[in-house]
């Protein structure tokens, strides 16, 4: 995807922020946070948005007087996961506080085991595999709901409409088979199984065979578990083979970068939220979010990841808060625990010694061909 200016505005402000270009508090040298995601190639803009958001908050939060700055060391591992584990031990070796807003499944399984050995927390991964939840980790903290919540409430709306040749597009590897698993264990539910499958490989958009698995079947809807790319790909190619049923993409497709990528193709594709719609301004968060972006300028915009970046970010200083003592590892690891049904502006979190994933907040959501976003 050419990348335009308003993108090219946020990839160079995500990686500006490499270098620190933060007034520090008084005294204290900065808690850092180490940060691997996607900031060029097909994922891109899921690295981005995410940093975005979180950046937003952090500015507001360095900026109150008397707090030590919290700041984030991004680095760049392409949605591959050897480099994800190279950044990694890179961070940990830096002795960063905790590793924060990681980006994609198979990245983040590539990165659980060093910070698992470390004992480093690692905190808001954008990924609802799990694979990263069970077994239950002491240093592992998510804020979305997993996959099988998203495919669960996919699978429930398209039977109850009575539509039941279920197709599934997903990436091959574990982001994708996450994400086929959980559609396949919901309609076992309903004595159904996927009628097709296709895939693609991470990081690529030839569909084409997919397109073809998939079109032979039939299919009433087709479930996408992949990147934004890919999945904008396989739509106009099934579009024009005559398919003229339903798209599902789970919430990681990156619903801003999908819109952009299929512009008024995008009309009637539906994807499943786990954050709270930053365009919707009966809800505190995201008032809350759209002045923070509004304020900064800069090319920033109201998306998802961005306001999940935002939230990730703002629960984490939280957590910070009610830490006991000087902040440290294990402290920061008590003071997330104690956030029990707490609303972050309408948004209920609730973590607790034996539970780690705050939500289960699923909703539907539909793209519009004029880049807007339907909750």
């Amino acid at each position: 995807m050419t990348m335009n200016r308003r993108h090219f505005s946020l990839a160079a402000g995500a990686a500006a922020l490499g270098g620190f270009g933060i007034a520090r508090a008084q005294g204290d040298t900065p808690l850092v946070l180490g940060q691997s995601a996607p900031f060029t190639g097909p994922a891109a803009q899921l690295g981005v948005q995410f940093h975005q958001g979180a950046k937003l908050f952090l500015d507001q939060y360095n900026a109150q007087p008397g707090r030590r700055n919290v700041v984030i060391k991004n680095l760049d591992d392409g949605y591959e996961p050897d480099r994800c584990a190279a950044n990694t031990q890179k961070l940990i070796d830096e002795d960063v506080f905790a590793l924060f807003g990681y980006v994609g499944t198979p990245t983040s399984l590539a990165a659980l085991p060093l910070a698992v050995k470390d004992r480093v927390p690692f905190i808001a991964p954008l990924t609802g595999a799990m694979s990263l939840r069970e077994p239950f980790q002491k240093n592992v903290f998510h804020l979305r709901a997993s996959y099988n919540d998203e495919t669960a409430l996919m699978v429930k709306q398209l039977t109850h409409l009575g539509l039941k040749k279920i197709a599934v597009f997903y990436q091959n590897d574990a982001y994708g088979k996450a994400g086929l698993d959980g559609v396949t264990q919901a309609l076992e539910q309903q004595q159904l199984k996927p009628v097709a499958l296709g895939t693609v490989e991470r990081n690529s958009s030839d569909v084409a065979q997919a397109v073809k698995n998939i079109m032979d079947a039939r299919p009433d809807a087709v479930v996408q578990v992949g990147a934004y790319k890919a999945c904008a790909t396989f739509i106009r190619e099934a579009r024009k083979a005559g398919f003229g049923g339903t798209f599902f993409n789970l919430s990681f497709v990156g619903t801003q970068a999908l819109s952009d990528e299929l512009g008024k193709d995008a009309s009637g594709v539906m994807v499943t939220q786990v954050m709270p719609s930053p365009f919707n301004p009966a809800n505190a968060l995201a008032r809350e979010f759209t002045e923070a972006v509004r304020k900064a300028g800069n090319g920033a915009t109201a998306n998802f990841s961005g306001i999940e970046g935002y939230l990730a970010a703002k629960v984490l200083t939280e957590g910070l808060r009610k830490a006991p003592g000087k902040p440290t590892r294990e402290s920061l690891i008590a003071g997330l625990e104690s956030i029990d049904r707490q609303p972050f502006g309408g948004f209920e979190v609730s973590f607790s010694p034996k539970s780690h994933v705050a939500s289960k907040f699923v909703e539907l959501s539909m793209l519009t061909g004029d880049g807007k976003v339907r909750t």
